[in-house]
Order: C-alpha cells, then structure tokens, then sequence
C-alpha cells in the first residue's frame, strides 16, 4: 500500500499543469517575435524559457485561486484532455518557430549581421524547455522541504529580495548590495586592460609628474590615460600641426568623495595647462570607470590634439548595476566635475581668452552627465550624449515635449533652435534638419531606433511606448510590436547584446561622434570637407587599441 500511495505522489511530481503549460507556451510563442537585435537560437531559448516558466507560474496561480468552482477530472478525461492540448500547442509551437525565424533573417539583413542557421535556431526548443525545468525543479524542490528548512530557505529569499530593494530606492547612506558587490570587483579594477602601461607625458594623470599615482587611477584610468590618436594621425585628421592631447583623469584610489575628485581633477588641468586649450570636455565614464574611446579620438583628432578632455571613476561595477544601483554616484560625478570645472573657467583673470566647456556621456554616462542640467538651456558651450538611458530626466522631458507630429524615436525639440536628435544615417544631416536656425551653444542627442537602452523601461510591462505605436525608425522591423510583460523581457535580453551589432544600430555609436562633435564643436573654418578627412583617417585605422 505504501508503495502504491507514493507512486502517484511521483507522478505528481514530475507532471505539468494543463493551465500553465498552455499560458506558457502562448507566452513563449509571442517571445519568439522580433524586437530590436537579431537573436541567436541560444538566445531565443533563453528569452522564451523565462515566458515559458513566466506563462507556467501564472496559470498554476490561476488554477488555485478556481480550484473550489471546479471538479477534478476522471483519468480518463486528463488523458483525453491531454491529447487535445498537445494537438494544439504543438502546431502553435512550429508555426512561432517558423514565424520567428523568418523574422530574424529579415532583422539580420536589415542590421547587417549574419542570421542564424535553422540548426541553430531550432536550439531555442531544448533551451526553452531546459530553463522551464530548471526554474519548476527549483520551485518544487523547496516545496519539497520539511516544514523548518522550508521556512528557512523561504524566509532567506524574502530578506534577499528585501535588500535589494532597498539598494535600489535610492535611499541616501542605506545601499547593502553595493556595499556588497563594490569589494567583488575591487579585484579587477586593480588590474590592466590591453598592456596599458604608465604614460611619460606630463600631460597625462598618472605620469611621473601628475600628483595622481598611476596606482589610483583605477582599470578604466590607466586604459584612458595611456591610449590616444598617435601625432601623425593628428595632424592628417586635422590639417594643422599636431598638439599632444591633455587628458585628466581621476580613480576611486584617490578619494571616493566626488567633490574631492573633481577638485583634484581641476588642480590637474592647471598643472597641464588645460585652462590655455580652446575646448575643455568633461565626460562621464561608464560604471566601471572606462571612457568611450571612440569619441574622446574624435574630437582630438578634428582639433590636432588642441583639446583637454576630464573625467573620473565614481563605481567599480559594470553599467547594468551602476543603472540599478548607483544613481546617486552617478548624478553626483557628472555635476560635481562639470561645476568644478565651469567654475574654474568662469574665474579665470579678466581679459584671458576662455575655453569652451562641452560635456560628453555615452549610455550610463549620458545620464550622470545630464544630471548638471535642469534643461537645455542651462548648456552654455555644448553637448553631446550618445545613447542616454531611458531614465534620463531631461531626455524624458525633451522628448515628452516633441512638437507634434515627431516621432519619439527622432523627436524635434523646439523646431530644433537648442536641441537636436540624430542617430545612424541621420547623424550627418543634423545642421540641415530641420531646415532652421540652431545657434551656439548646440546640444545633440544619438540614439539608434534599434538601441535597447534608450527604449528599455520597466514600463514596458504594462504599458505600449510611443516608439512602438509610432512609425517605427529606419532600423526596426515594421512587424515589431508591443505585447505586456513579454516586449519587456525582450527589450531586457536585447540590452544584453546591443554593441554586437554594426556601427549605426544598437547601442554601437563609434564614428558618428565625430559628426556630432562637429555641430557641437567645431574647429574655425571647419567645413564638411574636413569631416570628411577625418573620417578618412579613422576608416584607414592606424589608431592604437586601447592601452597599446
């Protein structure tokens, strides 16, 4: 008797849920639709098995909350009931697969990446059913437990979940998981990237002559301090005789007050004689304290090298914590270091010719450099901001405030007199479009239509964006749509994989920095001819890699 009562306790253990099968497979099927980066079958696996075990967890919940209203079935009917839900899910299940695979090509082609064999596509199915077994065997696997270790695991999870979200409320001085991670990757930040060693150049933070030890600089400092365009390259981009770059830079390793370090970072450009360049730029790093490469090149090479670029480390964590986790941090390094710097300009004696303070951020740095501006028209020399998260307050209200008939993804602020928006193919034509004054000081947003930071919110849950009820832009599949819960998840995962796509679509800027430095600001004289040649030289690389 006992062996026979514990059999169907087995059976039970190991069976499905009809409801929760058929909500996750229609889940999973609408997670097989495409959104803005081609997936591979792995990946497709990965983003469906979530729905799967999302769609599954929703229909067992259902079932409980109408298990009093309705009467268990016979044996009989289960099986027949069985049967029939097979009949229909697995038709669902090739048709989404076949659906979803044409649409990756298509996507693929439209990005210029290269799409996924069927062979590998078709991986998603045992990917899919792989991270449903494993989330189901987790679940029952507690339910399983005793009564105590239950409960005590039960009770682990809710002091987990507790924790972080109070990391991420923002609550001044209250941040366990940072406090937490910020030691896990103290370890890294230690380390090099590329073979950076310690630049010569008294013009460089952690050179000899700098009061800041190559030591404080952090992993990200050492790779920016020790990279840049080599002379010869300086002078053929710009036509004019090479002036080697100042470059500032300040690491966790020299204090982590942000106010601190932008004082220090003040005294480096007066010892470097930054304060004597036309153009000062203060960029705002990523979180783990690495600068776009791409932009910083451009903008010295248009200049001949007559430049003095800024920054510091405020985080020892990658971007997709910082967002989560350092949103003090970040607004905090991007105003502090912009106002020390401004304030330093404006004090110069009566008389003495005043360099132009632009800022610079891309992704997590466009949003803590954005934090020094209530709006637009507190920018007084220029700025530029590649790929701002959707976060960013005064992105949100720029574009919330789009003259009508402009779509979210290439808004026009204003007729476009202080602020203008351009990305991918559009980048290059920003000072004719549109077709009206835009005076100095000029502000420029990138940002890709197929770019998952600029689009990703937590709103997407629930709620359909603009972007997607809109004319979609020029790198987007028309057939992309909005689905709750599902479109969220997508946009998630695509953020994942956003720089492996060509230059001009995701979250993959490079070369069109150059372009939009030169509407922000541009050398005297500097015509499109001049774009062109620097382009040229960025096209013939050339240029050494980061730390070489």
């Amino acid at each position: 008797m006992r062996g026979s009562a514990a059999e169907p306790d087995r059976r039970r253990r190991w069976s499905l849920h009809p409801l929760g099968l058929t909500l996750g497979v229609g889940l999973a099927t609408l997670a097989c639709t495409p959104t803005l980066i081609p997936r591979t079958g792995f990946f497709q696996g990965l983003v469906s098995g979530v729905m799967l075990a999302a769609g599954y967890l929703l229909g067992v919940v259902l079932a409980r909350l109408g298990r009093r209203r309705w009467s268990r079935p016979s044996p009989t009917a289960r099986a027949v009931g069985w049967v029939l839900l097979a009949m229909l899910l697995v038709p669902v299940v090739v048709l989404a697969l076949r659906y979803g695979y044409r649409e990756q090509v298509a996507q693929a082609a439209l990005l210029g990446v290269r799409p996924p064999t069927v062979a590998a596509w078709l991986l998603a199915v045992p990917v899919a059913v792989a991270v449903l077994a494993v989330l189901v065997a987790i679940v029952r696997g507690v339910r399983a437990l005793p009564r105590w270790p239950r409960r005590v695991v039960v009770g682990l999870g809710v002091v987990v979940l507790a924790l972080a979200l109070v990391s991420i409320a923002g609550i001044p001085g209250v941040n366990p998981a940072r406090a937490a991670l910020d030691p896990a990757f103290a370890a890294q930040d230690a380390g090099v990237f590329g073979g950076a060693t310690q630049p010569t150049s008294p013009l460089r933070s952690g050179s000899p002559a700098s009061a800041l030890s190559w030591e404080s600089l952090g992993r990200g400092g050492r790779t920016f301090v020790s990279s840049g365009p080599p002379a010869a390259a300086l002078a053929a981009a710009s036509g004019r005789p090479a002036v080697e770059p100042i470059r500032v830079y300040v690491g966790l390793g020299s204090s982590s007050d942000a106010g601190e370090r932008a004082r220090l970072a003040v005294d480096e450009l007066r010892r470097t004689g930054a304060f004597d360049r036309p153009v000062i730029a203060v960029l705002t790093t990523t979180g783990t304290g690495f600068v776009d490469a791409e932009a910083v090149d451009a903008l010295e090479l248009a200049w001949g090298g007559d430049t003095a670029v800024v920054t510091s480390q405020y985080s020892l964590m990658p971007s997709a914590l910082s967002l989560l986790l350092d949103g003090d941090r970040v607004a905090a390094a991007g105003t502090t270091m912009y106002d020390a710097v401004r304030s330093a300009v404006d004090t110069l004696p009566p008389g003495r010719p005043r360099p132009r303070v632009v800022v610079f951020g891309e992704s997590l740095g466009a949003l803590g450099s954005q934090a020094a501006f209530a709006s637009v028209d507190q920018v007084r020399d220029g700025a530029l901001w590649n790929g701002p998260p959707n976060s960013s307050p005064l992105w949100r209200s720029l574009v919330a405030g789009r003259d009508p008939g402009t779509r979210e993804v290439r808004p026009v602020v204003g007729n476009g007199e202080r602020v203008r928006f351009g990305g991918g193919s559009a980048t290059p034509v920003l000072t004719t479009s549109p077709p009206a004054p835009w005076p100095a000081p000029r502000t420029v947003y990138l940002q890709h239509p197929s770019d998952p930071v600029v689009w990703w919110s937590p709103r997407l849950l629930f709620q359909r964006p603009d972007w997607l009820a809109e004319p979609h832009g020029d790198d987007v599949l028309p057939s992309v749509r909005w689905y709750p819960l599902v479109t969220f998840w997508q946009v998630t995962m695509d953020m994942i994989r956003a720089q492996e796509v060509p230059f001009g679509h995701g979250h993959n800027y490079g070369p069109e920095s150059l372009d939009a430095w030169m509407d922000v600001v541009p050398p005297p004289g500097w015509t499109p001819a001049d774009t062109a040649r620097v382009h040229a030289v960025q096209e013939a690389g050339g240029l050494p890699t980061p730390g070489a």
